[in-house]
C-alpha cells in the first residue's frame, strides 16, 4: 500500500466533514457515477431501439442480459487482475473498454451488434466496479462506514441520473446516450490517472478456483442465491417497465426512471443504514424483499392502468435502494474469505443470475397481438418470493456468521483488500 494511502488511514478524521476527501476520492466517485449510469442508460430508448432496428422485445432486452451475464463471468477474473497489477491500473483498463464499447455501442446498425458491444462494455464495468469501493476506502477519510456511504451515494446518483440523461440524449437520437457515456468516461479516465496515487498489488495472488471454493461456505451461497432472485425481480422492473408504458415517450420514460433513481440513491444512504440498526441485517432484508415482491404484484395485477405502473416503478426504488446496501453488508459480513474473493464469488452468481431475467420477463411479455402485460411482473414477483424463501430459511445459520464475525469488524474496517464492491 502507498504512503499516500497509508496517511489517509492515520489521519484523525471520524470527525471531520464526510465531504472533505481527497482528490483521488473524487476522482474514483465521480468515474462510479458514469459507471453506473450504463445501468439505466437505455431504458428509455429501449423502444426506440427496437423500432429502429426492428428487433422485438426479447431481443432488446439482450442489451442486459450481456452486459450482466458477462459482468458476471469477469467477476471471477477480476481479482485475479487486481491481485497482480494493483487497483489503479485495473480501474483504468475498465474505463478504457468502457469508453471503447459504450462508442461501438452507439455506432452500431443492428441489436445484434449492440448486445454484443453491451457484453465488452461489462467486462469493462466489471474491472472497474470491483475494484471501486476498495479504492475509495484505502483512500477516503472517515473510515470504512464512510467510505461505504460514499460509493452507495456514487452508485445511486449514477443509477438515478442514467435514465435521465438516456432520455433526454435519446430525444435526438438513441445513439447519443451511448456517446455521452463514453465522452463523460475520457474525462473519469484522465481525473483518475491523474488524481489517484499508484496502488501496487498487495496481498497474495488470488486464483480463478477461489471463488468457487468460498461458494462452499454456506452463509455466503445463501446470501449470493437470495441475490440471484432479487436481481432477476431488479431486473425485470428495468426491461419490462418501458414496454408497459405505450403512451410514454422517450423523456417521460427517463423522468420515471430518474424518480426511481432518486428513491434508490436516497434509501441506500439514509434508510438502509437505520432499519439495519432497527431490527437487524436479515429481518431488514426479509422485510425488504417481502415489499419488493408486494409491489411487483400489484403491478402484476394492474399492469393495464398506467399510473399504476408508474408509481410501481418508482416506488421498486425505495426496495432496490435499501436491499442493495443491506446485502452489501451481509455478504461483507457472512463470508470468512477475503473480501476479494467472497465478492467474486457473489457477483459471478448474481449477476449471472440476474442475466436471465430481462430476457424471461420479455419473452413472457409477448409480441402483438398476443402481449401479455402482466406476465412479465408476475414472473419478478414469484422470482423474489423465492429470494424470500431461500433468506427466511437460511436467516439463523446467517444471522450467526454475522454475529461471530461482529467481534472482529472493527479491526476488519481498515483492512480493505482489493476487491470490494456493491
Amino acid at each position: 500500500m502507498s504512503s499516500h494511502v497509508h496517511e489517509s488511514h492515520e489521519a484523525p478524521v471520524e470527525s471531520g466533514s464526510f465531504f472533505s476527501q481527497p482528490r483521488a476520492v473524487w476522482a474514483v466517485a465521480f468515474a462510479c457515477v458514469i459507471a453506473f449510469m450504463g445501468i439505466g442508460l437505455v431504458d428509455p430508448i429501449l423502444k426506440d431501439i427496437a423500432v429502429k432496428l426492428n428487433a422485438t422485445p426479447s431481443q432488446v432486452s439482450l442489451m442486459f442480459t450481456s452486459y450482466m451475464a458477462i459482468m458476471g463471468v469477469a467477476m471471477l477474473v477480476t481479482g485475479v487482475v487486481s491481485s497482480r497489477i494493483g487497483p489503479k491500473r485495473t480501474l483504468l483498463s475498465g474505463l478504457v473498454l468502457i469508453i471503447l464499447f459504450a462508442a461501438l455501442a452507439g455506432s452500431s446498425n443492428s441489436v445484434g451488434a449492440v448486445v454484443g458491444f453491451r457484453a465488452g462494455w461489462g467486462l469493462g464495468n466489471a474491472l472497474f466496479v470491483a475494484t471501486a469501493l476498495a479504492t475509495i476506502v484505502m483512500s477516503a477519510t472517515g473510515g470504512t462506514a464512510q467510505a461505504i456511504i460514499l460509493f452507495e451515494a456514487a452508485l445511486g446518483i449514477g443509477i438515478a441520473s442514467g435514465p435521465l440523461v438516456g432520455g433526454l440524449l435519446g430525444e435526438h437520437s438513441w445513439r447519443a446516450p451511448f456517446y455521452g457515456v463514453s465522452t463523460l468516461m475520457v474525462i473519469a479516465l484522465v481525473a483518475t490517472a491523474f488524481f489517484l496515487p499508484s496502488t501496487p498489488p498487495t496481498g497474495r495472488r488470488t486464483s480463478l478456483a477461489d471463488p468457487f471454493r468460498a461458494l462452499s461456505h454456506k452463509p455466503l451461497l445463501l446470501t449470493a442465491l437470495t441475490a440471484v432472485f432479487y436481481n432477476i425481480g431488479f431486473f425485470t422492473i428495468l426491461a419490462a417497465g418501458p414496454f408497459a408504458l405505450p403512451d410514454s415517450g422517450i423523456i417521460q420514460i427517463g423522468w420515471i426512471y430518474f424518480g426511481w433513481g432518486v428513491l434508490v440513491a436516497l434509501t441506500s444512504v439514509f434508510v438502509a443504514p437505520r432499519i439495519q440498526r432497527w431490527v437487524g441485517t436479515i429481518p431488514a432484508v426479509i422485510g425488504t424483499l417481502v415489499l419488493f415482491m408486494l409491489d411487483l404484484l400489484m403491478m402484476a395485477v394492474f399492469a393495464d392502468h398506467q399510473a399504476v405502473v408508474i408509481v410501481g416503478i418508482v416506488l421498486s426504488g425505495a426496495f432496490i435502494g435499501t436491499n442493495n446496501t443491506l446485502i452489501t453488508e451481509a455478504v461483507m459480513g457472512v463470508a470468512p474469505v477475503e473480501r476479494p474473493v467472497a465478492s467474486a464469488a457473489y457477483s459471478f452468481v448474481r449477476f449471472c443470475g440476474g442475466a436471465i431475467g430481462p430476457y424471461v420477463a420479455l419473452k413472457l411479455f409477448g409480441l402483438p397481438p398476443d402481449v401479455h402485460v402482466h406476465a412479465p411482473f408476475v414472473f419478478g414477483a414469484v422470482m423474489v418470493a423465492v429470494g424470500v424463501v431461500i433468506m427466511a430459511a437460511g436467516s439463523g445459520v446467517l444471522t450467526r456468521a454475522l454475529e461471530g464475525t461482529h467481534a472482529s469488524r472493527a479491526e476488519e474496517a481498515e483492512a480493505v483488500l482489493v476487491g470490494d464492491f456493491d
